[in-house]
C-alpha cells in the first residue's frame, strides 16, 4: 500500500470518497519539498454525513460486547507491529521527524493500543446505599455517544490514536478532523487500521478539510456530545467557548511554556542532557518541551558552557538519516515565525551563545541568554528548536519564574535531594511535573493535562474513561415508595 496515494481521500461511513470541496488540501514532505498527495476539502455538508453516519453506527457499537470490542484493538496491534518500518517511514516523510522520533511516537502508540485492549473493560457501574428503605441506586457508566476528535500536527498518530482509539473502546463513534498538515498519519491511516482490524463501517470517519471551508461546523454539530482538540490555546479558546455555548463538553490539550529547573545541587552533566533532549526533540514541536531552561546561579557557569557545547554536536540535517537530531519544522510558516522571534528577542538585548541558520524548513538550533525579563519570549509557547537559559539565585526565585507563565503544563527539576525536587514540584502550577528527568513524557495510564492556558481536562487511563463516558442513575424500589399526596 502506499500510504500517500491509496488514502488521500475522506472516509466517511465506510466508503473511501473524494471530499467536494472547492480546493485541494496538498501533502508536502516538509525536508524535501516533494508533493506526497493532494485531497479534496471535505464541506460542511460532508461533515455532517460523518457525524450522521457515527450517529447511527454507534448504536450497535455501543451494545456490543467490550470484549468483542476489545479483540478490534488487539489485532490493529498486531498490524502496527507488523508494518513498523512502513510507518516510519511515512512519519520522516509527513512530519519530517527523524528517525528517533519516529521510534518514540510508534513505541508510545503501541502503548496506548496495549491500554485500550483495557479500557475498552473498565467502564464499571456501581451500586449506591439509598435513605429510603427498600431501594437500590444503579449507577451505569455508558458512552458518551460520538465524540469530534480534533488532532495536531507535531505527533499525529500518536495524538489522534490516543483519543480516538479509548472513545472507540468504550463504545463510542468517532468522527476525526486530523490537521491539514498530516492528513495521512494523523487520520486517514487510523481509518485504514481500524478498517482492517475489523471496526464496523460508520464507527470511525475521517474528515480532512479546514475552518476556510467548514467555519464552526465541526464544533457546533448537533450530533457530538465531546469534542477533544489538541493545539494551541488561542485555537483552544475559541473550541472552548463554542462547545460551551452548544452545551458540549470539550477536552481541551493545549499549548506551554515549561520550565526545566537546575537547583544548586544538581548532577549538571545529566541536567544538561535531560535539558537539550527536553528542549530539541522533534525540532522543539513539542507542547511539553523546555522553553525555559532555569540554572541556579553558582551552576551557571558550568552549564551553560557544557549546554552550548553539546547542542553545537546535534546533527541538522536529513530525518531520514538514523544520525540526524534535528530535521525541518513543518512548514515555512513555522520556519519564518521562529526566525522572528529570535531576530527580535536578538534586537531587544539578548545574546545568542549559538545563532542557528535558515535553510528553507530547517532551523539550526539557536541558544539565547541574557533574555530581559519584560521580553515576551519568556511568556509564549516557541514551537522550534530554541533554547533560553535564565539564572536564578535560590530556590524561591527558581520558583517565582518557573510559575511566571500563562502556560501549566509540564516541567522539570533536577537535584540531589528527590524530596526537595517533590516539593517544589508541588508548589508549579501545571499538570505535569518530574523530579530529576526530562519534560517530555506521556504514559497511558497517567492523566495528561495542564492548568491555566494549557488546556482543561485530562486523558490517559481512569481519566479517558471519564472523558468519553457519563453516568446515569437508575433507582429501583423494591418495596413499595409512601407518598405525601
Amino acid at each position: 500500500m502506499s500510504f500517500f496515494t491509496d488514502l488521500a481521500h475522506q472516509y466517511i461511513d465506510g466508503e473511501w470518497k473524494a471530499g467536494s470541496g472547492s480546493w485541494d488540501i496538498i501533502d508536502f514532505n516538509p525536508y524535501s519539498g516533494e508533493k506526497l498527495a493532494s485531497i479534496t476539502v471535505a464541506t460542511a455538508d460532508e461533515v455532517d454525513q460523518a457525524y450522521r453516519a457515527a450517529e447511527r453506527a454507534q448504536k450497535e457499537w455501543g451494545a456490543t460486547n467490550p470484549y468483542a470490542r476489545r479483540a478490534v484493538f488487539e489485532r490493529a496491534l498486531r498490524i502496527i507491529e507488523d508494518r513498523e518500518d512502513e510507518i516510519s517511514d511515512a512519519i520522516v516523510a509527513e512530519l519530517g521527524g527523524t528517525r528517533l522520533k519516529a521510534a518514540f511516537e510508534l513505541h508510545l502508540t503501541k502503548e496506548f493500543l496495549r491500554e485500550a485492549v483495557h479500557v475498552a473493560l473498565q467502564a464499571e457501574g456501581r451500586i449506591l446505599p439509598s435513605p429510603d428503605d427498600g431501594k437500590e441506586n444503579r449507577l451505569y457508566r455508558v458512552p458518551v455517544g460520538v465524540v469530534g476528535v480534533i488532532s495536531p500536527f507535531n505527533f499525529p498518530l500518536l495524538l489522534s490514536l490516543k483519543t480516538v482509539a479509548p472513545a472507540l473502546a468504550l463504545g463510542n463513534a468517532v468522527v476525526l478532523k486530523p490537521h491539514q498538515n498530516t492528513p495521512v498519519m494523523g487520520g486517514a491511516f487510523l481509518a485504514r487500521l481500524f478498517e482492517d482490524a475489523g471496526l464496523p463501517a460508520g464507527v470511525l470517519n475521517v474528515v480532512v478539510t479546514d475552518i476556510a471551508e467548514i467555519g464552526d461546523a465541526f464544533i457546533e454539530h448537533p450530533v457530538p456530545s465531546v469534542i477533544s482538540f489538541t493545539g494551541s490555546d488561542r485555537v483552544g479558546r475559541h473550541v472552548g467557548t463554542v462547545c460551551a455555548s452548544n452545551f458540549k463538553r470539550s477536552i481541551l490539550e493545549l499549548g506551554g511554556n515549561g520550565a526545566l529547573v537546575v537547583l544548586d545541587d544538581a548532577d549538571v552533566d545529566y541536567a544538561v542532557d535531560a535539558a537539550v533532549f527536553s528542549r530539541f526533540v522533534h525540532q522543539g514541536q513539542v507542547c511539553m518541551a523546555a522553553n525555559r531552561i532555569l540554572v541556579d546561579r553558582s551552576l551557571q557557569a558550568e552549564f551553560t558552557d557544557k549546554f552550548v557545547e553539546k547542542v553545537a554536536s546535534l546533527k541538522v540535517g536529513d530525518p531520514a538519516d538514523p544520525a540526524t537530531h534535528i530535521g525541518p519544522l513543518i512548514n515555512s510558516s513555522q520556519a519564518d515565525a521562529v526566525t522572528k522571534t529570535v531576530e527580535q528577542t536578538v534586537a531587544s538585548g539578548a545574546k545568542a551563545l549559538i545563532h542557528g541558520r535558515v535553510e528553507g524548513n530547517l532551523v539550526h538550533p539557536t541558544v539565547l541568554a541574557d533574555v530581559p525579563s519584560d521580553s515576551p519570549v519568556l511568556q509564549q509557547e516557541i514551537f522550534g528548536p530554541v533554547a533560553i537559559l535564565v539564572p536564578f539565585d535560590g530556590e524561591e526565585d527558581a520558583l517565582r519564574i518557573t510559575n511566571d507563565t500563562p502556560y501549566g503544563l509540564s516541567g522539570a527539576v533536577h537535584t540531589a535531594d528527590v524530596e526537595r525536587g517533590v516539593r517544589f514540584a508541588r508548589q508549579v502550577k501545571c499538570g505535569m511535573f518530574h523530579v530529576n528527568d526530562g519534560t517530555v513524557h506521556d504514559e497511558p495510564i497517567v492523566p495528561f493535562g495542564g492548568e491555566k492556558s494549557s488546556g482543561v481536562g485530562r486523558l490517559n487511563g481512569e481519566s479517558t474513561v471519564d472523558a468519553f463516558t457519563t453516568q446515569k442513575w437508575i433507582s429501583v424500589q423494591h418495596a413499595r415508595s409512601r407518598f405525601p399526596f
